[in-house]
């Protein structure tokens, strides 16, 4: 028995070089000239964890990717094959020292080369790969990594039987699907290490170890269950937890467990404190301990039938929640320099959401990322990585995909964030209504895989976790999938084909993707323009969406005036579809919300951007913060007060997504969008803890006088007692015609004061009419506004800007935004 010593090489601390092996290049649209051919074949410095991408463009050698025009321009990368090659030092550990090569991320067809002697193939980015590269004496080796290109890869095993989009076929490779191109992405196939890597060497035993707890149904008792392996001979290893020590001689690989007693539990955002335990695991004898932190959480997934089907609620330690959430997708395109993890999760959860859901297009996050939801107690929805195509269901693929999913669910499955698997998405969908079977025949088209292959490996790595094969999914017996009655929806009609007032026909038991696109922040596209200059026409190539830009005129009808005149000036068109976004988004949010408890969740697509772009996100690839943004942050807030049409009807909605009584003095007003208050009623409303509370407005005070110069408001009495940044919550409005049949009054918003504070710069402004959409537009200056749904005649608000310590009047003045607006250009 032996405490072993371990010495490990970050790889990515050595000098490395990669080099043009050949071009490959089959449709690129811009060849590379002669000089750059030259200079690639000759290599350039490299950097680990990277990519040829960002290695080329640190050398000088391309542009930036995501500049205008630049995208055609670096193409020929993915059609090509490199080399990454470096020196590795050995420290004599002995005649007995044992090595491993250790690549978390490689993307994706790579040769392994130790002193010219092959030891690995590989193929696949979707899991850590260890190589065993054999006897290994001490001092100087060469390891080289030889790239064949992804892109010629996916094409060469295509035989044009399994469905899949976009500018290859990235079903037939375990590769990020969206590399490829999406609708909402640019096509940046690349190559490289895109995550850590490192050389271990020890004599004697190493220590390798993967945690998980277990909590009792009656939540009074926790267990932490530790996975251990050792490699090369047997040890005595300790587990510490909670105080409490246990210990054992582990032979090649054993398992230990830690009982606590009425552990603290976890809990998600909104209900209580998510409560984490340092565990430490410790080889007796030798300096190798590793580290986790854990939560106690219990998760089950309610699919009790009921009158409207069958539910489809999130239950944590027993409590049912609404899932208030957003998609995550890869937060570059050139995912091995995407970063800012934390920033989004917190990002996330100050917009009130408590749930992120990895969309299986993209990758398997950074721990990072995990590591922040389970400190801020945002629950995380994991896809596996199938995404909208049929997958081949051959030996060596069902071989492959077996091992990705043993790894990424015992690398997760310790983070209590982590509450529900999902096999794919859109594949039973896809199936099911997009013509596959007669494409497909009868192979295999990836149905085993969420059926029998993921769930099982859940079951048998993470149990009491609930999978779900697909979304969008019905768990009724017998019924198609994207059906509201039961399971999981992606609602696109709104978006593509109708409007958003046509998310009120839905009533669905949990929305898994709905959204509305706008371009990113005006600031994040300059960056990216040369010439600085934005037009509509200039953002075509940032518009991933086939028909997506005449999408976004469309949509306007109704809602905005009208949309064609709005293209002449690109700051009225950018203006009207981030709010067009913004309202999309808040009428599918408090519709949804209102229909708790048979309604459980509503997961906006999408949160973030891969680059910057025309899309569907909240946040764009700069960082900042679209008016979608606070508008979801509004809709989502814990208690909030709006208005609705029900069969034709206003009504008074108050939702409390709180654990406490809500008594709430409501005031319900029709308001002359120029005169005022022409009628009102204040209501004493009683809201229960997690409820919600439908009143009919009085059809006395509901019904107008001239319908095109009324409103409907109502705000909560003690709106303006609340702090500046959850005022918006507290009230709303609704227009007694359609939306774009208001007469808006020219707008006289005046900035009559600022003033710096804790939490950045409180405005105040003031109006004589009735404005609504109100916010300021501060991005250039690394600002971000609050969205105010609506400011009376004669009255004074407040907006806070977050994110600076002052600004001046006339900044202030110049920046600000309204509804109106639109009308008066």
């Amino acid at each position: 028995m032996s405490g072993g010593g371990l010495v490990e090489l970050d790889l990515g601390e050595l000098d490395w070089t990669v080099r043009l092996l050949r071009l490959r290049a089959v449709a690129t649209t811009a060849p590379p000239d002669a000089e750059l051919l030259a200079a690639a074949r000759a290599g350039v410095p490299a950097r680990v964890p990277g990519c040829v991408h960002t290695d080329l463009l640190a050398a000088g050698l391309i542009p930036e990717p995501f500049l205008d025009g630049a995208e055609g321009e670096v193409r020929w990368i993915g059609e090509s094959d490199w080399r990454y090659e470096t020196w590795i030092d050995l420290p004599d550990l002995g005649d007995a020292a044992r090595d491993e090569l250790v690549l978390d991320g490689v993307q994706t067809c790579a040769r392994v080369l130790i002193d010219d002697r092959p030891v690995a193939e590989l193929a696949s980015m979707h899991r850590e790969h260890r190589i065993d590269p054999g006897a290994m004496a001490s001092g100087r080796h060469r390891l080289t990594l030889d790239f064949a290109s992804a892109a010629l890869a996916m094409l060469d095993a295509d035989d044009g039987t399994l469905p899949y989009d976009w500018a290859y076929p990235y079903n037939r490779l375990r590769i990020m699907a969206s590399s490829v191109g999406w609708d909402w992405g640019p096509t940046l196939v690349t190559a490289g290490l895109w995550r850590p890597a490192r050389w271990q060497r020890w004599a004697g035993a190493r220590l390798r170890t993967s945690v998980r707890t277990e909590l009792s149904d009656d939540l009074a008792e926790g267990t932490v269950v530790v996975d251990i392996e050792l490699d090369g001979a047997s040890g005595l290893v300790e587990v510490v937890a909670d105080g409490r020590s246990v210990s054992g001689v582990i032979d090649g690989a054993g398992q230990l467990r830690v009982t606590v007693q009425r552990p603290r539990l976890w809990w998600p955002a909104g209900e209580g404190r998510p409560d984490r335990y340092d565990v430490q695991v410790r080889l007796v004898g030798s300096d190798q301990v590793a580290r986790h932190r854990v939560g106690f959480r219990q998760v089950a997934l309610d699919a009790s039938p009921d009158e409207h089907g069958e539910a489809f609620r999130l239950v944590v330690n027993g409590r049912p929640l609404f899932a208030r959430g957003a998609n995550w997708i890869p937060g570059d395109a050139l995912i091995a320099r995407a970063g800012h993890h934390r920033e989004r999760v917190e990002q996330a959860r100050a917009a009130h959401l408590n749930l992120l859901r990895v969309w299986g297009g993209g990758v398997y996050e950074d721990d990072r990322f995990y590591g922040a939801c389970d400190e801020l107690g945002v629950l995380v929805w994991q896809d596996f990585a199938f995404a909208c195509a049929a997958y081949p269901e051959t030996p060596a693929i069902a071989a492959e995909i077996d091992r990705e999913a043993r790894f990424q669910v015992r690398r997760l499955r310790g983070h209590p964030a982590v509450v529900l698997w999902n096999g794919s998405n859109e594949a039973l969908q896809g199936w099911a209504d997009w013509d596959w079977p007669d494409r497909v025949g009868d192979q295999g088209w990836g149905e085993t895989y969420y059926r029998r292959v993921l769930p099982e490996v859940v079951g048998a790595e993470h149990p009491g976790t609930p999978y779900i094969p697909s979304s969008p999914f019905a768990t009724m017996a017998d019924a198609g999938p994207n059906t509201d009655s039961s399971g999981t929806v992606h609602l696109w009609d709104q978006w593509n084909v109708r409007d958003h007032a046509s998310y009120r026909e839905h009533v669905p038991r949990f929305v898994a993707e709905f959204g509305y696109q706008a371009p990113a922040m005006t600031s994040t596209l300059v960056a990216v323009t040369p010439d600085a200059q934005l037009s509509v026409a200039g953002l075509a190539g940032r518009q991933k969406q086939p028909g997506g830009m005449a999408r976004i005129v469309a949509r306007m009808e109704g809602n905005l005036p009208s949309p064609q005149t709005l293209e002449t000036r690109f700051v009225d068109w950018s203006w009207a579809a981030q709010l067009n976004q913004a309202d999309a988004l808040t009428t599918a949010i408090e519709h949804f919300r209102s229909h708790w408890p048979r309604t459980a969740g509503a997961v906006v697509w999408q949160l973030n951007d891969c680059w910057p772009a025309v899309s569907w996100s909240l946040i764009d690839h700069g960082g900042r913060l679209k008016p979608a943004y606070q508008a979801v942050k509004r809709a989502f807030s814990p208690r909030l007060v709006s208005l609705h049409l029900r069969d034709g009807e206003p009504h008074l909605v108050l939702i409390n997504d709180t654990r406490e009584d809500w008594s709430a003095e409501v005031v319900v007003s029709r308001q002359h969008i120029v005169d005022g208050t022409l009628a009102s009623e204040r209501l004493a409303m009683l809201v229960p803890p997690s409820a919600v509370v439908v009143r009919r407005v009085d059809v006395g005070l509901a019904t107008p006088r001239s319908r095109r110069d009324e409103v409907l408001v109502a705000e909560d009495a003690s709106w303006l007692d609340a702090p500046v940044a959850e005022r918006p919550a507290g009230r709303a409005w609704l227009p007694l015609c359609r939306a774009d049949g208001v007469r808006w009054p020219k707008p006289e918003v005046v900035v009559t004061g600022t003033r710096s504070t804790a939490e950045g710069v409180v405005i105040d402004l003031r109006s004589d009419v009735l404005v609504s959409g109100l916010t300021l537009l501060v991005d250039a200056l690394g600002a971000d506004a609050a969205l105010l749904p609506v400011l009376l005649p004669g009255e004074t608000a407040q907006l806070l800007v977050a994110g600076i310590d002052r600004l001046d009047r006339e900044t202030a003045q110049a920046a600000v935004r309204t509804r109106n607006q639109l009308w008066h250009r």
